[in-house]
């Protein structure tokens, strides 16, 4: 390669960077008020122009709010559910996905293509009929039923799979001829050779079930049993006009899905970047 070339790639290759960066700084905009914010008084949130640094940050705000309402108890049964369906998810997406990449079984093409389909049917079209089922078999107003519900995703399955079928099969079959079971070959193959989608899936099953909102507020009606999301709806119902109390409660229900990001960042961005290119 010339000079000139390196050199013409070397600038867009800037440009690309710069223009990334500012992406970036435009979508964290809406955090940085928001932490802003739950640092002010209340007359001071809509102040223009933005105070982005308070001069003097109001930190009893992060206090006062869990005297408002029970935001521990949404934080205990948030991270119960979360913590529930991540694994089930794993586990299920993995088992699943590694009989689809690795075992031969009549009509197992036909099987995956029909349960990846179901990617592409909206939530709301069977979100009735869901409900009645649920509703027959006594797990409304339960964690269990949400647990149930959320246990299985066809998405995780095709992630994974794809990742699966990178492996090499004479890795396996030496396994086999070593002994190892197809349980064995899962747990001390598969699994450690599978960490960046095992880490995406993880991911992303963190977040959706950290921020589902409408399966709790359908299946969940004491206030015990309520999740973060529903008790943040609680408090922005009863104290609507102080939006720093506001925007201190957001900030706090985000820190369990930025910390686990900042863990499992690497693995995500390989796992996305390799999942939807192997096999």
């Amino acid at each position: 390669m010339s000079d000139k070339k390196r050199a013409i790639l070397g600038v867009k290759t800037a440009l690309l960077y710069v223009v990334l960066i500012i992406m970036a700084l435009i979508m964290l905009v809406p955090f940085a008020w928001m932490i802003s914010a739950s640092l002010k008084v209340e007359k001071d949130v809509f102040s223009y122009p933005i105070v982005w640094i308070p001069k003097n940050p109001r930190w009893s705000n992060y206090q006062e709010i869990w005297q408002k309402v029970p935001l521990l108890t949404g934080f205990y049964n948030s991270a119960k559910l979360t913590i529930c369906v991540t694994i089930l998810q794993l586990l299920t997406s993995s088992f699943a996905a590694y009989a689809f990449a690795k075992l031969e079984f009549p009509g197992r093409d036909t099987i995956f293509m029909m349960y990846v389909m179901t990617i592409a049917i909206p939530w709301q079209v069977y979100m009735v009929p869901q409900f009645v089922m649920m509703t027959r078999l006594g797990l409304t107003d339960s964690h269990l039923g949400l647990i149930l519900m959320h246990a299985f995703t066809a998405t995780g399955v095709f992630l994974i799979r794809q990742f699966f079928m990178g492996i090499p099969t004479e890795l396996l079959e030496a396994a086999r001829i070593d002994g190892l079971s197809e349980y064995g070959i899962w747990v001390r193959l598969m699994l450690p050779l599978s960490k960046p989608a095992m880490a995406t899936l993880c991911i992303t099953s963190f977040v959706f079930e950290w921020n589902d909102f409408m399966g709790p507020l359908i299946y969940l009606a004491t206030n015990n049993k309520r999740t973060i999301q529903l008790m943040l709806r609680m408090f922005n119902t009863q104290y609507s006009s102080n939006y720093a109390l506001i925007m201190a409660a957001a900030t706090v229900a985000l820190i369990p899905v930025f910390i686990l990001f900042v863990f499992l960042q690497r693995y995500f961005v390989e796992g996305v970047a390799t999942s939807g290119i192997k096999g």
